[in-house]
């Protein structure tokens, strides 16, 4: 489908709230699962998919009514953005985890254990696009998690050190961004909060890792990096800066989506990232409120001081999926809005 032509279109990072006859959401506001979370489910592993099919409809329909020019599908089916994929490749070991501590020693986390050869045998997301594709007119995008951020979501037990990891998810999220691309994917975007959270490392070989995933994809590609879901990370656990942001000009990434309303970023960064369209994140996921269409105007009006409307991409700060869906929509109709005055300023 066409991509938008007009400035400032606006978009979402991936998620959209799954209804509550879907999932259990108590249990998914406690976690981000690494490993699988099938007990999430509130359907019997027979009609799973049709309610997906139905709820993924629901998610696409909102998206449009709230005026979002660049859709997903919600990420429905998954229980976390990169679990689905990450484990449904060979050589992964989900069934027996390995623990891993958080740095602040309070967390322990289940991890995929990587036993082997890392490889991408199936199509793993082909049938939410081809859904995704088959059920709206407006472009349409599909995300992946990234190689980089997949390599620190395990235990590796296989491969001589975690830059070979990376290089080989990296290889997997390729054949698969290919196949996307194929079954229509508009857009196509990498899911990578972790070289935020690692950028010692990152700067050695996230780069590269990146530029293996999307090697040979001719549609927009988008990188995206976010200080962690509101619902897990309270806005004064966040930094006002990211530590591995110039870099990412470097990517072959047509796009950088970054947030920027909860944690107040200093959008001077965004000269750091002279070749890149910004995807900008512009509603506050924290704030139960939904802001008013003033608000969001005046952050795009922001980032219009660093950055020309021909670069930037409204969106919200994250994915969505921890919120109440009314105040999903609502945040969403008021960026849209706010698109549409500023847009109108512009001329």
């Amino acid at each position: 489908m066409p991509m938008p032509t007009h400035l400032l279109p606006t978009t979402v990072v991936g998620s959209y709230p799954q209804p509550d006859w879907l999932v259990d959401r108590a249990m998914l506001s406690k976690t981000v699962p690494r490993t699988r979370l099938h007990e999430m489910w509130r359907l019997p592993a027979e009609h799973l998919e049709e309610a997906q099919d139905d709820a993924s409809i629901v998610a696409i329909r909102d998206m449009e009514r709230a005026g979002i020019d660049i859709v997903t599908d919600g990420e429905i089916r998954r229980e976390s953005y990169s679990n689905r994929f990450a484990t449904a490749l060979d050589g992964i070991d989900a069934d027996n985890p390995a623990i891993i501590v958080a740095r602040t020693g309070n967390t322990k986390t289940p991890v995929p254990r990587v036993v082997g050869p890392v490889k991408r045998t199936r199509p793993i997301e082909l049938h939410d696009m081809q859904f995704l594709r088959a059920n709206t007119d407006r472009a349409a995008k599909i995300t992946l998690p990234g190689p980089f951020t997949m390599s620190q979501q395990a235990k590796n037990e296989y491969y001589k050190d975690d830059e070979e990891l990376a290089m080989a998810f990296a290889e997997a999220v390729n054949a698969e961004a290919l196949e996307l691309q194929a079954a229509g994917a508009d857009v196509i975007q990498l899911d990578e909060p972790w070289v935020r959270n690692n950028p010692e490392i990152a700067k050695r070989y996230a780069v590269k890792a990146i530029n293996r995933a999307l090697q040979g994809i001719t549609v927009p590609t988008v990188v995206h990096l976010c200080f962690g879901y509101a619902a897990v990370v309270p806005g004064s656990n966040k930094p006002a800066g990211y530590a591995f942001l110039a870099e990412l000009d470097d990517t072959i990434a047509n796009q950088i989506s970054i947030e920027a309303a909860q944690p107040r970023l200093d959008l001077g960064v965004l000269k750091e990232l002279s070749s890149k369209t910004i995807m900008l994140g512009v509603l506050d996921l924290a704030d139960p409120v939904v802001e008013t269409v003033d608000t969001v105007a005046g952050r795009i009006r922001d980032a219009l001081k660093f950055v020309d409307a021909k670069r930037l991409v409204p969106a919200p700060d994250c994915g969505m999926k921890y919120m109440p869906r009314a105040t999903a929509f609502g945040k969403l109709k008021a960026m849209c809005d706010a698109a549409r005055i500023v847009r109108a300023e512009l001329g």
